[in-house]
């Protein structure tokens, strides 16, 4: 495996199963920098949101980069007040306007926001037959969410991008994805930073040499989950990548899924107000 890896969509596009999200980074010299540098690193998945108001220092980064746009794999989101059919058609245009391109390669639904999803997909299933974009899909859907969904639906949505990590490990929902031909993809998957100090797992990397970060991108990829780790600092977002090198073993894979405790470190998708 390498960052160039890819897993099949189920309308047979190729998604990077490793790739670079931009989560709190700055607009301006810090995305482009930081963009630039995981690009550099081997990089192409770039995973940017509405929402994080930086897709401007993305397109910037990406043109800058010197790397075919054919090559690399960008998304981008829908944020929840644009919600609706033909907000949802503007706030496209937006986001492609700010990232300077012609099309992006996923583009998701950011929230689960009631009585507003099913509407606001009828307009993703547009964007997709017009091939404004190349695949489309969710975040933050439960299954009941999922489940909402897929009674309007026309073209299942292709991704699911979730918080999952050690401590909040989604089983009982990736089984419910893959059942549906969902690619799962995981945000925080390092929870916000916040189990990198983690004992079991600090136990686990000083047997591989490798840092706890790296055993967790490594869990992911071994349980076939799609990961997007984040950094602005460029020697962690080259030791991110380092994670093809070393395999953990079926004990160490168990330790690791024995951690789960459902303990979330950003809100519910039942219970969010924004």
């Amino acid at each position: 495996m390498s960052l160039k890896d890819t897993v099949k969509l189920a309308n047979g596009v190729e998604m990077p199963r490793l790739g670079f999200g931009v989560w709190q980074v700055k607009d301006g010299e810090e995305a482009v920098n930081s963009v630039k540098w995981a690009i550099d690193a081997g990089y192409i998945s770039i995973d940017t949101a509405a929402a994080y108001k930086n897709e401007e220092g993305v397109g910037e980064a990406i043109r800058e980069s010197g790397v075919n746009r054919e090559d690399l794999f960008v998304t981008t989101k829908l944020w929840n007040a644009d919600q609706g059919y033909e907000s949802t058609l503007q706030a496209f245009e937006t986001s492609l306007n700010k990232l300077g391109l012609d099309y992006v390669d996923l583009y998701l639904i950011h929230w689960p926001v009631e009585g507003k999803f099913n509407e606001t997909w009828r307009a993703f299933e547009k964007l997709y037959q017009d091939g404004k974009v190349r695949a489309i899909g969710v975040c933050n859907f439960h299954e009941h969410h999922l489940k909402t969904l897929l009674e309007t639906a026309e073209v299942v949505p292709m991704v699911n991008q979730i918080e999952l990590h050690p401590l909040l490990s989604q089983k009982p929902l990736r089984d419910f994805c893959a059942e549906q031909n969902i690619v799962v993809e995981a945000w925080s998957p390092l929870g916000s930073g916040k189990i990198l100090n983690n004992p079991e797992i600090k136990a686990i990397a000083e047997k591989y040499g490798k840092s706890v970060a790296q055993v967790i991108l490594r869990w992911d990829l071994q349980h076939g989950i799609v990961t997007i780790p984040k950094s602005v600092h460029k020697e962690r977002i080259i030791e991110n990548a380092d994670v093809f090198d070393f395999e953990l073993t079926k004990e160490d894979m168990a330790a690791i899924d024995a951690l789960n405790k459902d303990e979330r470190t950003g809100p519910d998708p039942d219970n969010f107000n924004f």
